[in-house]
């Protein structure tokens, strides 16, 4: 992994994080340490930002602004493009950084990087499609339209499961508009961030562009209520936990700037009668322990029709008796750690409540011991068969902890999927195109994603990635999500050599 961190430009006290170069004096002597927790060893610190050096960031981020706005979209699209290039040259060690850092597996890590290669590619074809609106006037001689500028600095507030995918949904797509971005990542993956920055400002130096088109600061809570409170900063893009979330959005409301949140799911599968049993096994696995159940897509709760749920769950239980628990970056294991021993304290609470709720455990969970488990995050995948949901079932658990029920009719399976204040992920299985339909309808599912015959978990950036309820209803990623990071200008141009009024009016004097 020295090799790994050194490729990377990664000491083993990294200062400078502020834009991942040393030009600050870094006055702070508070440090961040990163433990993995594939094994516990400590892989590197980095020192938190001072409020000093946040002021001295959000100077070169507003005096860059002022170049980057001014470089032709296409050109600023050629950029983005160098960086997925540059990540194309990086993604091994990258890739392994992430699994090492977070506890993902290895493809995971990998696959998150090839996740920032694909939006680089989705940001350089955007680059040339900002498109406005041209509307008829209802005035001679007059021309009006609709153009959209880039609108500042871009705050971005990322979590620990995706420690650089989430960045490049919001970073790529922002710089190709023409913002500058501030990036707060989670202090338990900071190394992540310090790479992304590093190679990025590989390319920036590369094209004599200021690197304040891109910075990081890094701290705890504190760093990101200054993001939060700085009317310098017209939008945040927040990533994490829904509690979190409402924080944000208070403090960005409060001042009248704009929040794009990403926040909590509790992701239910449906499985239908008519459901092939093999692809739902593979999906509604997959969904519930990839990254150790810790992403915000993960399947959470399996909606299953009495007629093939005693057959499923059978299917269900062989499949976790196979499932191989152990060092991620080992690509014959399944499931690696979660984050920290925190995690772990939630994992064991929310297995105890759902037992005294009168949940039934159908595979038993606990926390793995012994050689090669010595960092004590390494937990079983467990499964709870409950009658109801119940209060813990509706609270999002960040671990591989799912939830079984039974349904009876298809509108019951969809009431009991959208009985939770979430709204991220849903999916159905089906070969039954009126039950597929009716789930999409608009009086089916209430998420902002819904899939049929592919599991909850994991997205394409092509689509706009977010959801509805207490998942805080922003959208990234793909689609038209570009509109978040720009300003409309509405524009009309008069060509004659009067001055008609609108509606008629007249003012004659």
């Amino acid at each position: 992994m020295q090799e790994v961190l050194k490729t990377l430009g990664i000491q083993e006290v990294n200062f400078g994080t502020s834009t991942g170069v040393e030009f600050f004096g870094n006055t702070s002597q508070n440090l961040i340490e990163s433990y993995s927790p594939v094994d516990g060893k400590l892989i590197g610190k980095v020192s938190t930002t001072t409020k000093e050096e946040y002021e001295q960031v959000m100077e070169l981020a507003q005096e860059a602004f002022k170049t980057w706005r001014l470089v032709p979209a296409p050109q600023r699209g050629e950029i983005v493009r160098q960086y997925g290039e540059a990540l194309r040259k990086y993604k091994d060690e990258l890739g392994r950084l992430v699994s090492y850092e977070m506890g993902k597996s290895l493809q995971e890590g990998w696959g998150e990087v090839q996740e920032m290669i694909d939006i680089c590619d989705f940001a350089v074809g955007l680059s040339r499609q900002l498109y406005g609106l041209s509307m008829h006037s209802e005035r001679p001689s007059h021309r009006m339209y609709e153009q959209w500028h880039p609108m500042g600095v871009v705050g971005i507030i990322s979590a620990f499961n995706f420690p650089v995918a989430v960045w490049s949904w919001n970073a790529m797509i922002a710089m190709v508009c023409g913002n500058v971005c501030v990036w707060k990542g989670s202090e338990k993956t900071p190394l992540c961030g310090v790479a992304c920055q590093n190679i990025l400002a590989e390319v920036l130096k590369a094209n004599d562009l200021p690197e304040g088109i891109s910075a990081i600061v890094t701290g705890n809570y504190e760093v990101g209520e200054w993001i939060s409170t700085d009317a310098r900063i017209p939008l945040v893009s927040a990533t994490g936990s829904t509690r979190m979330g409402k924080i944000v959005a208070q403090k960005v409301a409060g001042r009248l700037g704009r929040y794009l949140l990403e926040l909590g799911g509790n992701n239910a599968m449906i499985v239908t009668p008519s459901a092939d049993l093999d692809v739902t096994l593979v999906g509604s696995v997959f969904g519930a322990v990839g990254t150790c159940g810790q992403r915000c897509t993960s399947t959470r709760r399996l909606i299953i029709h009495e007629s093939v749920y005693s057959d499923f769950v059978q299917k269900l239980a062989n499949a976790y008796g196979q499932l191989r628990i152990g060092d991620p970056l080992d690509q014959n294991n399944h499931v690696g750690p979660l984050i920290d021993k925190d995690a772990v304290a939630m994992y064991n609470n929310a297995i105890a409540e759902a037992k005294k709720s009168g949940g039934k455990v159908l595979v038993e969970g606990g926390v793995l011991e012994g050689e090669g488990y010595e960092s004590g995050c390494y937990v079983k995948p467990c499964v709870i068969e409950v009658e109801s949901q119940l209060d813990i079932v509706k609270h999002e658990t960040f671990a591989p902890i799912l939830y079984v029920m039974k349904y009876s009719t298809l509108d019951e399976a969809i009431a009991l999927q959208n009985d939770v204040p979430q709204g991220l992920s849903s999916a159905m299985m089906t070969t039954n195109l009126r039950d597929s339909e009716q789930f999409l309808s608009v009086a089916g599912s209430d998420c902002g994603i819904a899939n049929v015959n592919i599991g909850t978990s994991g997205a394409e950036i092509g689509g706009a990635f977010g959801g509805e309820k207490e998942t805080g209803g922003g959208r990234e990623s793909g689609s038209d999500s570009w509109k978040a990071y720009m300003r409309r200008q509405t524009n009309t141009i008069n060509y004659s050599t009067e001055l008609p009024l609108a509606q008629g009016i007249k003012f004659d004097f």
